[in-house]
């Protein structure tokens, strides 16, 4: 067999289809790290806590809780159905599987562009952080200041994006490697900020030092609908990613049973690192407009920028950026491997162009589907800076309503797809059909209002397309350009949409023996 050969994912027949992909690799552990690397705990705390504040105030925690809870009952449909199937493709692989090609299409797409887009965020916050950082080592505060310059900003940000290209492309234990001390730095920073923040609380010294208040944490009194929804959706947001442990099934050591345990692992941790850090910087900071306050409009997009001093001194400050950066740039990183393998996968069954499932015969990663997801990215982000002022909290918004998207229909897809088996037992019962149809209806309810919302510039950063707010362009009206290109794809490729090459019929990958490239 030629490399060329090697490299090019065929369907196993009546199976599904094996791609080539490095097998063995992933551990439970490894995987929760590479899952808690995606979301980035630094880079999202610094970019969410601005956008929940501004809805919500005091109730951030609740807010936290609230969004946690559709993402640990949507993370039992992922582990219910990669149990059944794992699958590269995850999401999409799973939605076809159950709800047909076109719904599975949609899926698909949903995950791959909100991939894209928080890859462009991810970006935009290590190019913030990287001149913060500089700024401090050589005491010139005016370096701080050149991201605020578009040509600046989107040069370095490409550049950035291009090295996490390169990096992607290198091999799935790279990755792993370079992760256990990148995540391990960040959390380790992420926690001793919370506890010098507490100190200074408890020592008087705190601009607000709030008295802590279990009020906080009660999402059900003080909220309108309206700022609970928005509130929400940024939550929603600060816990994407996990879900990067499942699109590694075909790739770790027990592909049925790993993946879905690094995947709640990772939602658990993330949820009580958000906790912690989001009340102890609530409690020194406030919610105020003013100064340090959670609420400032000048701190909204980077609240670390304007806490880190304060709370930690020169060293230690400087030591948070460090943190953050290294937080966009692990995540950016890690980033690709979902967006990449979903493209390799969509490749590999003929929903997207077969050139995407190419596999690396050295690497064993879908190299070309990287480079494209990379080639995308830099594309929108250097679109989206020049169309709006406040590119970050437009992308966060409209994220939001993509995750619900395809979190949504995933949920779903376990119900339907074990519905002939949901009273055979009570395990069966919450894990295949209670857990994930709540989750599924709380990411469908908080869909639409999202979409209704995102049509007001209030709501976002105030850019608009004909009056109409840009976070629905961003969001909705992706969905529907979505729905364009797979009708284009039909005509180029009807064997997909006609369900010859993946349907509820098709068997799941054997064992790891099978696992390879014919």
């Amino acid at each position: 067999m030629t490399n060329n050969e090697a490299t090019q994912a065929e369907p196993t027949g009546t199976g599904l289809s094996s791609k080539g992909l490095a097998t063995g690799k992933i551990g439970m552990l490894s995987g929760a790290v590479l899952g808690i690397s995606s979301v980035a705990p630094g880079y999202t705390l610094t970019a969410s806590i601005g956008l929940i504040v501004a809805a919500v105030g005091l109730k951030m925690p609740a807010i936290f809780i609230a969004g946690f809870i559709p993402m640990f009952l949507t993370a039992y449909a992922y582990r219910e159905l990669n149990s059944e199937t794992p699958d590269c493709g995850a999401s999409f692989t799973w939605s076809t599987k159950a709800f047909g090609p076109y719904v599975g299409w949609m899926c698909g797409w949903g995950m791959v562009i909100a991939t894209i887009i928080v890859l462009s965020n991810l970006a935009a916050i290590a190019v913030d952080f990287f001149y913060l950082f500089i700024a401090r080592v050589v005491d010139n505060p005016s370096i701080a200041d050149l991201p605020g310059n578009k040509l600046v900003n989107v040069g370095t940000t490409l550049v950035f994006i291009a090295l996490a290209t390169w990096i992607a492309s290198r091999g799935i234990t790279t990755s792993e490697r370079v992760q256990f001390a990148l995540v391990g730095f960040q959390m380790v920073l992420l926690v001793v900020f919370a506890v010098v923040a507490l100190v200074h609380v408890g020592a008087g010294d705190a601009p607000a030092g709030l008295s802590f208040d279990l009020s906080w944490f009660n999402p059900f009194s003080g909220l309108a609908i309206g700022a609970f929804v928005i509130g929400l959706t940024g939550s929603i947001f600060a816990f994407w990613g996990w879900d990067t442990c499942l699109t590694l099934g075909e790739e770790s050591k027990n592909p049925k049973k790993t993946p879905g345990r690094a995947g709640l692992l990772c939602v658990a941790t993330i949820l009580l690192t958000y906790l912690l850090v989001s009340v102890a910087a609530m409690m020194y900071a406030g919610v105020g407009e003013d100064g340090v306050g959670l609420g400032n409009p000048d701190n909204s997009e980077n609240v670390f920028g304007a806490l880190a001093d304060p709370v930690l001194g020169n060293w230690g400050g400087m030591l948070l950026f460090l943190a953050v950066f290294v937080s966009s740039v692990a995540s950016l990183q890690t980033t690709f491997l979902p967006a990449a393998r979903t493209m390799l996968a969509m490749g590999a069954y003929g929903a997207f162009p077969k050139k995407l499932a190419e596999v690396s015969p050295r690497f064993l990663v879908p190299t070309y589907a990287t480079v494209v997801a990379g080639v995308v990215t830099a594309v929108f982000y250097t679109v989206v800076t020049f169309l709006s002022e406040s590119a970050l909290l437009d992308t966060i918004a409209a994220l939001g309503i993509m995750i619900c998207w395809y979190y949504g229909i995933t949920a779903f897809a376990c119900v339907w797809y074990f519905r002939k088996t949901v009273f055979d037992s009570v395990r069966n019962f919450v894990f295949r059909l209670a857990f994930p149809l709540l989750g599924g209806l709380m990411l469908l309810a908080v869909f639409v209002i999202s979409i209704r919302e995102s049509m007001d510039p209030d709501n976002a950063s105030g850019a608009s397309i004909g009056g109409i707010g840009l976070v629905f362009f961003l969001g909705f009206g992706i969905l529907i350009l979505g729905a364009v290109l797979m009708m284009v794809m039909r005509v180029r490729n009807p064997e997909f949409f006609q369900g010859k090459t993946l349907n509820r019929d098709t068997a799941a990958l054997r064992d790891e023996s099978d696992l390879s490239v014919r």
